[in-house]
């Protein structure tokens, strides 16, 4: 089994440094061309099947927008199961641009903060929204290397895909992320996938605040 880890918006690897080590030998961490402005979905799906050619008995695990480009590459790999961790599940035709609003995610994410006692009206903060469980150490490294940089392009493309792979489906939601509130992630992975998602502690970037529960899952 080869785990085959696909990044969220960014498109950096790095992202899956600390939970890589705990999945053994056969793993591969996509870098996607996130800073290219002429690389769409295409292009992000071909970055995956270049960096897992090859690789058998694929176990291809998405983060959040990685669930955009990922099921592109099913027809090319080896792949028996996705994995989908705080992930966009996208609708075809649908844009990763639209996909906020079609799935409520502004209504969610106010509902959220102001049951937390957070300010729904602040403006995202990276840090607070993605890192507050982020052991101190973890986002010094990941502030020490150059900010990844996302275009615009893949964010106006419409899905391309008829319909989700014929592929087994699993979901992981980080309790605690306060972008994709767990609520929502139930809705739409019901709606669009008819699957309940494996919660885990953890917010968005819970392969980086932990990595040993989501390892315990993946290698279940």
């Amino acid at each position: 089994m080869t785990f085959v880890l696909v990044p969220g918006a960014g498109g950096d690897s790095f992202y899956w440094h600390r939970l890589a080590p705990l999945l053994g030998p056969d793993v591969v961490a996509v870098d996607l061309p996130a800073a290219d402005d002429e690389a769409g979905l295409a292009a992000y799906a071909e970055a995956i099947v270049a960096a897992a050619r090859g690789a058998e008995d694929v176990v291809l695990v998405a983060q959040s927008m990685g669930a955009f480009s990922a099921p592109l590459a099913v027809d090319q790999l080896d792949v028996h199961r996705i994995v989908l961790v705080n992930a966009m599940v996208p609708k075809p035709g649908e844009t990763a641009g639209d996909w906020w609003e079609a799935v409520g995610q502004p209504q969610a994410r106010r509902a959220h903060e102001l049951a937390e006692g957070r300010d729904p009206d602040a403006p995202f903060e990276v840090v607070d929204g993605f890192f507050h469980d982020v052991p101190s150490g973890v986002t010094e490294a990941v502030f020490t290397r150059p900010e990844p940089r996302q275009a615009d392009r893949p964010f106006g493309e419409p899905w391309p895909l008829d319909a989700w792979p014929d592929v087994p489906t699993s979901a992981v939601t980080g309790r605690h992320d306060r972008l994709f509130p767990e609520p929502l992630q139930r809705a739409y992975l019901r709606d669009r996938l008819g699957i309940e998602p494996s919660v885990i502690d953890g917010g968005h970037l819970v392969a980086l605040s932990n990595p040993e529960g989501l390892a315990e899952l993946l290698d279940g």
